[in-house]
């Protein structure tokens, strides 16, 4: 059983809090997970490359650095262990697909797909890709990593103490189990949408957008779940919640001042005719 014990013992001792003073599980450290996304970001862009798969608009590629650049400059200024990350966005080419990301770091994708089928305003992108930063700022990464490293802990403890004893194998499971209690991929996704709202007022973009945002995603959920709701809260609970948020973060930056840009790079085909 000392297997065991040591094992739970370690997945016990590794918390964490997060911004919004939530909880967290942490094996994995903020660093570690922003090496390894590092690793990730460079074979992901490799690949569109190889595949032709980086858009070509050079014109959507200079709205997602102005839009980005600001949303950054403001994350460094409220998170300053955001200054030193690579910021940097890859612009894929898929009108199909409505998504975006943010890893470890600072390292981002934007689908076109949310362009052509949302239509959307500068202060509805900002919510976006606020939303998407915000979840880095979080940790949300290094806490996914923890989750899945966690899981094989437990394995190879149930494995170690289990001897052949099927009594023994059911108790350390359900031991794994709940010491693996923790926060749904649907309260990560709640704290970044509070954390992302607060980052794009402090940009400059109006607050409301996120509710006109989350209508236009409820839309075409009607139609087709985007791959960016996969794992969201309930819309109608969603739209609430941001419609009161929205009105109490409005004070932060009344006059909707615009930050400064930040020279986010932008990965997109350069060499394309404009």
């Amino acid at each position: 059983m000392r297997w065991l014990v040591v094992a739970l013992a370690l997945l016990a001792s590794a918390c964490s809090t997060s911004p919004t003073g939530r909880s967290q599980f942490m094996i994995i450290s903020p660093q570690a997970a922003i090496v390894q996304s590092q690793k990730a970001y460079a074979d992901t862009v490799k690949q569109l490359e190889s595949e032709d798969q980086l858009s070509a608009d050079h014109r959507l590629a200079d709205r997602v650095q102005r839009i980005t650049g600001r949303l950054v400059t403001s994350a460094q200024d409220h998170y300053p262990q955001s200054r030193t990350w690579d910021w940097s966005v890859a612009l894929i080419d898929d009108s199909e697909t409505v998504n975006a990301w943010c890893m470890a770091g600072g390292r981002m994708a934007v689908y076109t797909g949310l362009f052509e089928q949302l239509k959307l305003t500068d202060d509805e992108f900002a919510q976006i890709m606020g939303h998407e930063i915000a979840h880095a700022l979080a940790n949300h990464t290094a806490e996914q990593m923890s989750r899945a490293v966690a899981m094989q802990i437990g394995l190879s403890a149930i494995n170690a103490a289990s001897d052949g004893n099927s009594a023994t194998t059911q108790g350390a499971q359900l031991a794994a189990v709940l010491a693996l209690q923790l926060p749904n991929s649907r309260t990560a996704e709640s704290e970044a949408d509070t954390i992302g709202l607060e980052l794009a007022t402090l940009a400059g973009f109006a607050p409301e957008a996120a509710v006109s945002l989350w209508q236009k995603m409820g839309n075409l959920s009607d139609k087709r779940p985007p791959e960016f709701l996969s794992t969201h809260p309930d819309p109608a609970t969603r739209l609430n919640a941001l419609r009161a948020r929205a009105s109490e973060v409005a004070g932060l930056n009344p006059k909707q001042n615009k930050a400064a840009i930040y020279p986010v790079t932008i990965v997109y085909q350069k060499d394309a005719p404009k």
